[in-house]
């Protein structure tokens, strides 16, 4: 049996992850789904002042209080940024790290960075005309989709993004990951690839060159970006087949 710790990816809280979570549990293991400050049935503490950082305390206190061990922590989309800072916080804690449709993300570098410079443009400019200057609300599925794919997703699953989704502090976006700590030698790591992440692999950026070396192991599910809506069942199978494998 394993721990899952479930860090959703941006506008998302723990309602994201309900059905992966009880295939997850249906299969012998334990799945915890987290809501980041700011987001979800969380969304009243969402001020200016919530930003990465922010974000990286939720994931470590949520372990440290919880007195978890031997973790599997799971990544979706925007929270590689703060699972990375976090990580390496946890030490003996963390078995695994698990980035879906995601990968880590280096030192001084943040989520905006990888986007392009019109889409990042477009982002601001939610901001400042819908988001009072410092929240990021779900974009419109025609922006969304020209940096993330909604493959599989069905009108229903758009509409419950369209409905739970909350604004995202913009602070998240645009602060900069700040030195990670040291993770120990035997963290497994681990990618799960949807369509975005495979496409980019499949490009040959030399930035995600080291995704393809140990200690990385790598897994496909042919979805598009939000698998916990478009494959839920299918995205746990893919996460008991991680940790099968890595034992």
């Amino acid at each position: 049996m394993a721990t899952f710790v479930l860090v959703p990816g941006a506008w998302l809280g723990a309602w994201a992850w309900e059905a992966t979570a009880h295939a997850l549990r249906s299969r012998g293991h334990a799945a915890l789904p987290v809501t980041l400050t700011g987001l979800g049935e969380r969304s009243t503490l969402a001020t200016p002042e919530v930003g990465l950082d922010t974000h990286i305390d939720d994931i470590t206190a949520f372990v440290m209080e919880r007195g978890l061990h031997e973790v599997t922590l799971v990544a979706h989309s925007y929270a590689a940024v703060p699972v990375t800072g976090a990580a390496g916080r946890l030490g003996s804690r963390l078995e695994r790290l698990v980035y879906l449709d995601s990968a880590p993300f280096a030192e001084g570098t943040c989520l905006l960075d990888v986007m392009p410079d019109d889409t990042v443009d477009q982002l601001h400019q939610q901001v400042a005309e819908h988001g009072d200057g410092w929240q990021l609300p779900l974009p419109p599925f025609g922006l969304l989709s020209t940096f993330s794919s909604l493959e599989g997703l069905s009108e229903d699953q758009l509409d419950l993004m369209r409905t739970r989704a909350t604004p995202q502090p913009f602070s998240t976006f645009a602060q900069r990951l700040a030195r990670p700590g040291e993770l120990d030698d035997d963290v497994d790591h681990v990618m799960v690839a949807c369509h975005d992440a495979q496409a980019l692999l499949d490009a040959g950026m030399p930035t995600l060159a080291f995704l393809n070396q140990p200690p990385w192991r790598r897994f496909y599910l042919p979805t598009g970006h939000w698998p916990m809506l478009s494959a839920p069942v299918e995205l746990a199978k893919t996460l008991d087949a991680v940790v099968s494998s890595g034992c």
